[in-house]
């Protein structure tokens, strides 16, 4: 979605669960009856929905309510010939676990016994993700998810609504295979059965947003750059094959780097994977933008243009500080990179999700919702910038 009169406003998509469905949650995951998940989870939504629209944010999600564990497991419980098992004794959650880990180490032990692994939550279990036959999606739950936000937007007065899903290098990046031959087998068969998911979301009227953390954050893991360009490139590869018949217009691609709130001195810089980027065939292009560690790479823009169609979904807000940014903060870096790429292409965002599952949170829900409302904000002072005649 784009607007030749003003800056629309977004966000990534998970936000913070309310106290009344992690309670609901945690029954389901220790096994126990919850026979009101259903009605709850719609009650969650229309209210979710509605806190969206009264920040001014003008492409909402449902929060990501629907999601099992976390942004890119929940997809395990919705494909056949996936199994969960226990990691075995002393393992430990290893698919962010590279030079930053090492370096910091005393930070991450610290972090992750207060958080659990990568932020998650303490409720997140970590397993091990065995690939034990031919996948098979299951559309049950996405037709869910897709019923709950149809009926929460309708009357809520948003101009339009999206769903996150994840990309094939995101899916149990540290899996076993038990069954396919090869990691491109096992990536294009992932990519076939994701389109359905794609297709189902963008057939019932709304935009997809397909997530990938790992693509970005699987450099500090692998450490050679060569080593990394080849793996990624496969993956852009499986991507664009999960996407086709998708119309570019309403997807749109979220790259993060890995969303926790860490040191990440080890990042690839977005300049070495900006034409991996451009690369994938969807309309939009959701970027961390406003963390410290990013900021400054808005000047990547001087130098690589921006395909003719397409939009850039800068994050305006950090998902990962308490600091609430200042509305003429926000608008700053709404209006230097309108500038570059063009005022009807920019379309204001977070950083990343303010929560990657059920029961981790990156910040207090009350802080949460004051960053919608300094994207909101910021947005109204860089119309009045860029618009005003």
């Amino acid at each position: 979605m784009r607007s030749e009169r003003r800056i629309l406003t977004t966000h990534v998509g998970s936000l913070v669960r309310p106290p009344e469905l992690r309670a609901v949650l945690e029954r389901v995951y220790a096994g126990q009856p919850a026979p009101e998940l259903d009605a709850v989870l719609e009650r969650c939504v229309a209210d979710v929905v509605r806190q969206q629209a009264a920040c001014g944010i003008d492409i909402v999600s449902d929060g990501e309510y629907g999601k099992t564990y976390s942004w890119s497991q929940y997809v395990i419980d919705r494909l056949g010939g996936f199994e969960r098992r226990p990691l075995p004794p002393g393992a430990a959650f290893t698919a962010i676990r590279g030079k930053d880990y090492h370096d910091f180490q005393a930070f991450y032990d610290e972090y992750e016994r207060a958080q659990g692994p990568a932020g998650l939550g303490k409720s997140f279990g970590p397993a091990q993700m065995v690939v034990t036959g031919p996948l098979a999606y299951r559309d049950a739950a996405v037709r869910a998810d897709i019923a709950r936000l149809r009926k929460a937007v309708s009357g809520a007065g948003v101009a339009g609504a999206f769903l996150p899903v994840v990309a094939p290098a995101s899916v149990a990046p540290n899996r076993k295979d038990e069954y396919y031959r090869s990691d491109e087998d096992f990536l294009f068969a992932l990519a076939d059965e994701l389109n359905k998911e794609y297709r189902a979301i963008v057939d019932a009227g709304f935009i997809v947003q397909v997530d990938d953390a790992y693509m970005a954050t699987h450099y500090d893991v692998i450490g050679d750059y060569a080593t990394y360009r080849r793996w990624a490139e496969l993956r852009v590869e499986a991507l664009n094959r999960a996407l086709r018949g998708i119309p570019e217009e309403r997807s749109r691609y979220h790259l993060c780097w890995g969303s926790w709130n860490g040191p990440h001195t080890n990042d690839i810089e977005l300049e070495r994977i900006a034409d991996l980027l451009l690369r994938v065939r969807v309309g939009g292009y959701s970027i961390e933008m406003a963390n410290p560690r990013h900021e400054h790479e808005w000047r990547v823009w001087e130098t690589v243009k921006l395909p003719a169609g397409r939009v850039l979904l800068p994050g305006v807000v950090s998902h990962s500080t308490n600091v609430v940014e200042h509305p003429a903060l926000v608008a700053e870096r709404i209006v230097r990179l309108a500038r570059l790429v063009g005022r009807e292409n920019v379309i204001a965002s977070s950083d990343c999700g303010f929560a990657q599952g059920p029961f981790g949170q990156r910040v207090h829900p009350s802080i949460m919702w004051a960053k919608l409302q300094a994207i909101a904000d910021g947005a109204a002072l860089a119309t009045r910038q860029l618009f005003s005649r």
